[in-house]
């Protein structure tokens, strides 16, 4: 069984407002079960689209200085309280870290897909043990109005949860940016994986995920696997060979984000004008693009990264197209 306990945290951030009172947790039950049917329901085995990162949620133990640092340093929007919209389809979610503290602080992964209810029903004939987050989001929303979602625990107990969007209710992607010193699009969230085959029957046998690169500090390593959503270009990165007793700050440097950026050196100076007080200067990664680290103040890093390589990758091709090309 792939599902273990959940994490502690809401269904939904406080992006939008979650009604479960008077009978409304029943009929975000027969939600489910009353989606229009699709071509996906008609057919099961047949994987609807996942179309990128909806929103990363993270664990904090002080809210008012991580509401800093993404509110002021990395300029994202507060949309409401201890949510951050970094554009029209994206947004990061904070909440206060349960007790004890987790070592993992990157508490939830959200994709989005345009068939949530198929989505749903073919993870159930994939005998995925999927739950359905009884709310209905309603009202001011950084995503938009009319979603509802639910979540799974992948086989190393990482929380990752499904929202659904209408053609309609689409924003247009907002990539390529022409503002360069703006972090405005998650292009992917990391985490520590131990056991790579066991992540893979999820994500790449029932999800469709495929290696977009991998590398590692020695060409004939792997510590790294991008594993791209099939049906956009934002990714999951497996971060491999990472010890069992590896510290705070390790773990910090393995669970993380990544927010594209088209221009690293003017984006650097933008965080300065902000109030960043790093020290860290923009370098060219492993895989060819030029990237740059921050840490929120629980040391989850943030990784600014530009979108498409300057230099050729070690390691591994490039197999699929880059944030804000056609995928």
């Amino acid at each position: 069984m792939l599902n273990q306990s959940l994490p502690q945290i809401p269904a939904l951030s406080s992006r939008g407002r979650a009604f479960c009172g008077r009978g409304i947790c029943f009929y975000g039950i027969l939600f489910f079960l009353l989606l229009p049917t699709s071509i996906s329901a008609q057919n099961p085995h047949k994987r609807p689209r996942i179309l990128g990162i909806a929103e990363v949620r993270i664990f904090s133990t002080d809210l008012g200085a991580a509401r800093n640092f993404y509110a002021k340093v990395l300029s994202a929007k507060e949309t409401s309280a201890n949510a951050f919209s970094l554009n029209p389809r994206q947004a990061i979610g904070l909440f206060a870290a349960p007790f004890p503290v987790p070592s993992n602080l990157l508490a939830e992964v959200v994709f989005e897909t345009d068939d949530l209810g198929g989505l749903f029903r073919y993870l159930r004939a994939q005998k995925i043990q999927v739950n359905p987050n009884l709310v209905m989001v309603q009202g001011r929303d950084v995503i938009g109005p009319g979603y509802s979602t639910f979540s799974l625990n992948d086989p190393e107990g990482h929380r990752i949860s499904f929202i659904g969007r209408t053609k309609q209710s689409r924003p247009p992607n907002p990539l390529p940016t022409t503002r360069p010193t703006r972090a405005q699009h998650i292009i992917h969230a990391g985490f520590v994986v131990h056991d790579r085959a066991a992540e893979d029957r999820l994500y790449k046998d029932v999800l469709g995920f495929h290696v977009y690169w991998h590398g590692g500090m020695k060409d004939d390593e792997t510590s790294w696997v991008d594993m791209q959503v099939p049906d956009g270009t934002d990714w999951l990165e497996y971060m491999l060979n990472v010890s069992p007793d590896a510290d705070h700050h390790t773990l910090g440097e393995m669970n993380h984000i990544a927010l594209g950026v088209p221009d690293i050196k003017a984006a650097r100076e933008q965080l300065i004008k902000n109030g960043w007080t790093g020290t860290e200067q923009p370098k060219i990664g492993r895989d060819g693009k030029w990237q740059l680290n921050l840490y929120d103040p629980d040391d989850t890093r943030v990784e600014l990264m530009e979108f498409t390589p300057t230099h050729k990758p070690c390691c591994s091709e490039y197999t699929g197209p880059h944030p804000g090309q056609k995928p």
